[in-house]
C-alpha cells in the first residue's frame, strides 16, 4: 500500500465532512527536463547550458551556490556528484551573468573535506577550486525556525553562505539509499547542514526522522533548482556501499519534488512510496500526470536500480 502522507489524511478527512469545496486548486505543472548523456565528456557543457536555456534560469547579477553530493571516496564507486558535471553547471551559470558562483559542501562522513574533494577530483577539474569552495561544516550560521516541520526538530542552525544564496542549486547523484529507498535532491540537502553542530553523519537529522528532517531542510530553501548526475548512478546498498548503474541521464528543474519524483521512476522506484517526497510536496508533484515533462519520456530511458530485499514493495509497475 502507498505511504499516505499526514497531508493526504487531512484532505481526505476535509472531504469526509462536506468541505471538498474548499480544496486547494491545483498550481501550474511543474517542468521537469529529462536529458540523454551517455558519458562524462565535454558534450556535457553544452547539454547544461541548453538545459539552462530550457527551464529559462534567471541569474543575471546573482549569487549562485553550487551544492554536490559529496560524501566519501572510493576509486571504484560513483559516490559522488561527477566533478565535471559540476564545473559544466559552474560554467553555465556564470555564462548567464551570475554575479557569483559558488561551490559548497558539508560531507556527512569525512571531516577533511578538501582532502575529500582533492580525492574524488574537484582539485582537477574546477579551476580555483579551494579559492570557491565553502566547507558547510563549519561555515557560519544563522538560526531558522520551522513552521510547520514535520519532524519534531523546531529549527536549525543553517550555514550563512546558503541561506545568503540568491539561488541555490542541489546537484545530487542518482543513488538508492538503505534507508531512505533514494537519495536525489531533496535528501541531497542533507549536506547543508553543519557537522559542527549537528554531528557526523550529522546524528540529530537520523534521530529525528531521515524523512521528515529532510522535507523540513527543502521546506526552508527559498529559491533552488536541481541537476541531478544521473550518467552514472548506485544502486544496491547505497549511498556508499552500492554498485555502479548506468542511466545516462540529467535530470533538472526548478520543482525539486517533481525533479526527485521524475528520477524515482526512471530507477524504477514509484515516487509516491517515498515518504520525504509525501511530506515535502504541496501540489501532488509525486504524480506523473502533474509533471510538464520535456525532452526523454521517463518511460523511455526507465532503467530499474537494484533494491534491497525489503523495498522490494517500493519498485514501479511498468505499464
Amino acid at each position: 500500500m502507498p505511504f499516505i502522507s499526514r497531508r493526504h489524511l487531512l484532505v481526505a478527512s476535509a472531504g469526509t465532512l462536506g468541505l471538498a469545496g474548499c480544496s486547494r486548486r491545483p498550481g501550474p505543472r511543474p517542468l521537469v527536463s529529462v536529458t540523454l548523456a551517455p558519458a562524462y565528456t565535454q558534450e556535457l557543457y553544452e547539454s547544461i547550458r541548453h538545459i539552462l536555456s530550457e527551464h529559462k534560469v534567471q541569474v543575471r547579477g546573482k549569487r549562485v551556490l553550487l551544492k554536490p553530493n559529496l560524501v566519501d571516496y572510493d576509486a571504484d564507486a560513483p559516490i559522488n556528484t561527477h566533478p565535471l558535471v559540476v564545473h559544466a553547471a559552474m560554467e553555465a551559470f556564470s555564462a548567464l551573468g551570475a554575479a557569483e558562483v559558488r561551490i559548497a559542501e558539508g560531507p556527512g562522513l569525512r571531516r577533511d573535506t578538501l582532502e575529500l574533494a582533492e580525492a574524488a577530483g574537484y582539485f582537477q577539474a574546477v579551476p580555483g577550486f579551494e579559492r570557491i569552495f565553502t566547507d558547510l561544516n563549519v561555515d557560519q550560521t544563522s538560526l531558522v525556525r520551522l513552521k510547520r516541520p514535520d519532524s519534531p526538530l523546531k529549527s536549525l542552525y543553517l550555514p550563512r553562505t546558503a541561506l545568503g544564496a540568491d539561488l541555490l542549486v542541489s546537484l545530487p547523484k542518482m543513488k538508492t539509499h538503505h534507508w531512505a529507498v533514494a537519495t536525489l535532491g531533496i535528501k541531497n540537502l542533507f549536506g547543508l547542514v553543519p557537522g559542527g553542530i549537528y554531528g557526523w553523519p550529522k546524528n540529530i537529522l537520523h534521530w529525528a526522522g531521515i524523512h521528515g528532517a529532510a522535507a523540513d531542510i527543502h521546506r526552508v530553501i527559498p529559491r533552488s533548482f536541481t541537476i541531478v548526475d544521473g550518467i552514472i548512478g548506485m544502486q544496491g546498498n547505497g549511498p556508499l556501499q552500492g554498485q555502479p548503474k548506468a542511466a545516462g541521464v540529467i535530470v533538472a528543474g526548478e520543482d525539486m519534488v517533481a525533479v526527485d519524483a521524475t528520477c524515482c521512476r526512471i530507477m524504477g522506484i514509484d515516487p509516491q512510496m517515498v515518504r520525504y517526497l509525501q511530506f515535502a510536496e504541496t501540489n501532488d508533484q509525486t504524480r506523473e500526470e502533474r509533471v510538464q515533462q520535456i525532452g526523454e519520456a521517463p518511460a523511455r530511458v526507465r532503467t530499474d536500480f537494484e533494491l534491497l530485499p525489503m523495498f522490494s514493495e517500493y519498485r514501479l509497475r511498468r505499464g
